[in-house]
């Protein structure tokens, strides 16, 4: 694995990435990115003047700029991060998410083939392509029960839809084209460089500058919560010992409600950053940041639980995630209030935070 290929790697998952390969590997590493409003550019900063990095600017759904990308750079592997991933923008317009999450993987997959097609049995034995998807593409749980890598897809919003679709590729490409492919399905990710149209890095800023901390229903969706290094870590795993044509549950082991992440962050948040020395709050007359919460309207659609079962990673790979819950979080929480900058720049002419995904009422 010394020349890989990262699509995404300017997005948040696929940025700390970047970061966990320069730093922990001496593979060369080839971002492809198309820089939409949740990618950026800031989040590689801290890599732009490695010596074995290179940024490419082009969407993976280009067929002709793929097919370029490869023969100019040759990869021994590919990792796809590549996709439009947030819940609410894909109910608010799915276009872009079939576009990127469907259409982009099969233009991936095609040109892996036929890419593989001129190299020799030794090459294409080495080769490995990744595709990160999600846990909800397995729908929703009721309050027992995992997902494992043998639930069947239900993916119930246009973004879980589009992931299943594209994870249905990638098996259909395994089993008729023999591609070397394998297929990871995380919890949700937190931590730094992620767009703040998330839950956990939106109410660290809304909180920051005494805006609402807006809850959905009831604050009892349950989801499990992966730090994001410890992902990084699973996939390169998966990447270097994973089996071809296996999928592999990834998983932190840490379900928490909604309601309970945002009562974390605000106990975090009067640790590290009193009321009394914010400003922004101490004109609200407010005690506390949790004073902040409100509770709105439900996105629709909203699955209630997710929780993975990663036993077949642990037992298979031996990977466990390294990080608590409450050492991630707290992590992630001092990140943001340490790179304000970066958190300006990213949102700068694109994103105000405003409520997305609410259908009318006909």
């Amino acid at each position: 694995m010394n020349k890989l290929i990262v699509t995404g790697g300017a997005g948040f998952i696929g940025s700390n990435f970047v970061h966990y390969l320069l730093k922990t590997t001496q593979a060369q590493v080839i971002v492809v990115d198309k820089l939409t409003y949740a990618g950026s550019l800031h989040s590689l900063e801290p890599v732009e003047a490695h010596s074995r990095y290179q940024f490419v600017q082009a969407d993976i759904a280009d067929a002709q700029a793929m097919q370029a990308l490869f023969k100019e750079h040759q990869p021994t592997g590919i990792i796809n991060f590549a996709a439009e991933s947030h819940v609410d923008r894909s109910i608010e317009g799915p276009e872009a998410f079939l576009t990127t999450n469907v259409v982009g993987v099969f233009t991936l997959l095609e040109t892996t083939r036929h890419y593989l097609a001129d190299k020799d049995a030794a090459f294409n034995k080495a080769f490995r392509f990744l595709q990160v998807s999600t846990d909800e593409v397995y729908g929703s749980l009721g309050t027992e029960g995992f997902f494992t890598e043998t639930t069947a897809y239900a993916p119930n919003s246009p973004y879980a839809a589009t992931k299943a679709s594209a994870d249905h590729l990638v098996r259909a490409y395994i089993h008729t084209y023999g591609l070397p492919a394998v297929v990871t399905n995380c919890s949700n990710n937190y931590g730094p460089y992620q767009f703040p149209e998330i839950l956990i890095p939106l109410m660290i800023l809304n909180a920051l500058e005494g805006k609402s901390l807006p809850i959905y229903g009831d604050g009892g969706n349950i989801r499990d919560w992966l730090y994001v290094e410890d992902h990084c870590a699973a996939i390169w795993l998966v990447m270097n010992k994973g089996r071809i044509g296996e999928h592999y549950n990834i998983g932190g082991h840490n379900e928490k409600t909604n309601l309970d992440v945002v009562d974390t962050l605000c106990d975090i948040l009067d640790e590290l950053r009193p009321v009394v020395e914010n400003d922004a709050l101490k004109k609200l007359n407010v005690k506390r940041y949790s004073d902040l919460k409100t509770y709105v309207k439900d996105r629709p659609g909203h699955d209630r639980r997710y929780a993975i079962d990663a036993d077949k990673i642990d037992k298979e790979l031996g990977w466990r995630p390294a990080f608590t819950f409450e050492e991630g979080i707290r992590e992630t929480v001092k990140w943001y209030l340490e790179n304000v900058d970066w958190t300006r720049k990213v949102q700068e002419g694109n994103y105000t935070r405003q409520r997305l995904g609410l259908v009318k009422d006909e």
